[in-house]
């Protein structure tokens, strides 16, 4: 198809006016260079001269693309596609006027050297000077539509480079019913400048100078926007939060960039904002590759890990998605969510338990699932300590039941979702996930075991990682809660600390460590573990939230020592001593080499484990974990 045919009504007058801008730069350089004679003579030529230049320009023009942009989107790429055209066309003429034009054939220089600098230069202002003035006429309507009395002032905060995107958002139209105000800087060599005409009033200590400043300009800040590089380590996000707080000044966050298509949407500022290290980057192209096409299954995807899994699955473009939970409420919640989102992939959903083996059997057998990820588990430490048996039935058989039917169904790969209270662990959660990760561990190395015909041998992983922040039955929502009741937070003990992870970045990781296991390498490691940096105190938690809530601990929210809980310890660990552990070249994500008895083994556990669960002997269930898991410190009543 000819290019020029698929140029709209807009590109075209682009290369209209283009094109005369080429004329007009030409006559205004030789009435500028020549006079009298001289250019009469010159301006005699043009008939001849002017279309060849007009075809050569407009292929440059073409070549460079500057009937692309939008002009209310020009910028430095743009103008710099301008003057590389326009420097090619300057040096054309040169060529031009030295070797076809030289004295010889028309007597003497048609142009010259400095006549070819000065059309340089006014071809270079007449392409760019109506792009930026244009730009700048939408800027300013756009500044004056969003300051009109509709529009909250607001304050945004962080470090002059991170501003700007907002900034530009607020003047594309992309945010709106704000005006910035003015800006709060953490960096000292931002303060007294203006970023895109908005200037830094200040730093986070002078939030109540610049509030009462703008209200002296009978300006009422509505808001604070807080830019990622607010929330940087040493920022002083916190005490800003406190303080804004205590005015009744609201605060929203705007995500950054990496976060996925809301990017630009305010929400709210959470707990997440305050983690104590940097996320860890993705690779979204990996992910992307991995599971785009794919038909995959999830177990427990009502739960907030689960749902989290599901989302990413539509996100990076899944061809089927089987959503398999046992709560209604939680199920079509999952699904309505989904829903929303517009998805291509056709989204199923089945009500199940995992530990009904015929039913997890046939939803498998008919799906036919690439790959499964089976997050359905019982993982509160206290209430498992008093129901072990229903421990057992669920993160046990139920692992059980959804390993087999994976491997009944041909699918590629199974991850099973654990925890790093599965090391040396000293509760019944930690005790049985490490069961079902050693029976993931030993179908995956159960090389004896034959495969079907077409049938790929199903590959299995387990992702262990530590406490996932404001995900259901974590300390969050508890904080939150007693927060909001006017304290006390209680907390275990002073020096207990955990690993943290945000949902987003934990379900990330686990699809990134599911591609790297059945990626073209396949890897022989079969366990990972998500970097998750140090740990964090829970003392230390609880004193962010009550900050971030902008009250005061110990005046006005007290934190309350309740005494560690049965099943708990203060320190988690991440590998058994037993696991090599293995670099995997991948951020984020270290691996291991598991040693696991044999399938034999295994399912002469499995068997003793289900006569005591049919007589109810808590003995013999902790016997079996015991032999299974010598590093087991729990013990039966």
């Amino acid at each position: 198809m000819n290019p020029l045919a698929r140029l709209t009504y807009r590109q075209w007058l682009i290369v209209l006016h283009d094109l005369l801008a080429t004329v007009a730069a030409l006559t205004v350089t030789f009435v500028v260079r020549f006079e009298d004679e001289r250019l009469l003579e010159r301006i005699g030529w043009f008939p001849t001269l002017l279309p060849g230049v007009l075809v050569f320009a407009g292929l440059v023009y073409f070549l460079f693309g500057l009937h692309e942009p939008k002009w209310r989107f020009t910028s430095l790429p743009e103008l710099m596609r301008i003057a590389r055209a326009t420097a090619v066309l300057a040096v054309s003429l040169l060529t031009l006027d030295y070797i076809l034009l030289t004295p010889q054939f028309y007597g003497s220089f048609f142009f010259g050297k400095i006549t070819i600098a000065i059309y340089f230069v006014l071809q270079l202002a007449f392409l760019a000077a109506p792009r930026i003035a244009y730009r700048y006429f939408r800027e300013a309507r756009t500044q004056r539509h969003a300051r009109d009395v509709n529009a909250q002032p607001v304050l945004i905060v962080g470090s002059a480079a991170d501003v700007e995107v907002p900034l530009r958002a607020i003047e594309s139209g992309a945010i709106t019913r704000i005006w910035p105000a003015g800006l709060l800087s953490p960096s000292r060599s931002d303060q007294g400048v203006t970023v895109r005409g908005v200037p830094v009033l200040g730093g986070f200590d002078d939030l109540e100078r610049v509030i009462a400043l703008l209200q002296e300009r009978k300006i009422d800040i509505a808001r604070l926007i807080l830019t990622p590089s607010a929330f940087d380590s040493g920022a002083g996000a916190e005490s800003l939060l406190m303080r804004a707080r205590r005015i009744g000044l609201p605060a929203s966050r705007l995500p950054s960039l990496d976060e996925g298509r809301d990017a630009l949407r305010l929400a709210p500022v959470a707990v997440e904002d305050l983690l104590l290290r940097p996320s860890v980057k993705i690779d979204y192209r990996r992910l992307e590759d991995f599971v785009k096409g794919r038909s995959i299954v999830v177990t427990g995807g009502g739960g907030s890990i689960g749902a989290e899994i599901c989302d990413r699955a539509v996100t990076f473009g899944a061809d089927r998605l089987l959503v398999i939970e046992n709560s209604e409420p939680a199920l079509y919640a999952v699904l309505e969510s989904l829903a929303a989102k517009h998805p291509r992939a056709t989204v199923e959903g089945r009500l199940a338990d995992v530990r009904d083996r015929e039913r997890i059997f046939r939803l498998l057998k008919d799906f036919k699932p690439d790959i499964v990820f089976h997050a359905a588990a019982l993982k509160h430490v206290p209430l498992l300590e008093r129901d072990w048996g229903e421990g057992v039935k669920t993160n046990v058989f139920g692992s059980v039941n959804v390993a087999d039917a994976a491997v009944a169904a041909g699918a590629g790969a199974m991850v099973m979702i654990s925890t790093d209270k599965a090391i040396e662990p000293v509760s019944m959660l930690g005790a049985t996930k490490r069961f079902a990760e050693m029976y993931c561990q030993a179908l995956d190395a159960d090389a004896s075991r034959p495969a079907e015909a077409g049938r790929t041998k199903t590959r299995f992983i387990s992702v262990r990682f530590g406490n996932v922040l404001a995900s259901n039955g974590s300390v969050v929502p508890k904080f939150k809660a007693q927060i909001e009741a006017g304290g006390p937070i209680t907390v275990t003990h002073p020096d207990m600390v955990r690993y943290f992870m945000t949902i987003r970045e934990a379900c990330d990781l686990v699809v990134t460590a599911a591609s790297h296991a059945v990626g073209p390498a396949r890897s022989d490691v079969s366990v990972y573990v998500l970097n998750m940096g140090q740990p964090v105190k829970i003392y230390e938690l609880a004193e962010r939230m009550i900050r971030l809530s902008g009250l005061e601990p110990g005046r006005d929210i007290q934190i309350e020592i309740s005494g560690i809980r049965p099943g708990e310890r203060l320190n988690e660990i991440l590998f058994a001593r037993e696991e090599e552990n293995a670099e995997i070249g991948i951020e984020g994500i270290v691996a291991a080499r598991p040693v696991v008895p044999g399938m034999d083994v295994m399912r002469a556990w499995i068997a003793t484990l289900e006569q005591g669960l049919a007589r109810e002997e808590r003995a013999a269930i902790y016997s079996v974990l015991h032999a299974a898991v010598p590093d087991f410190r729990g013990e039966a009543a």
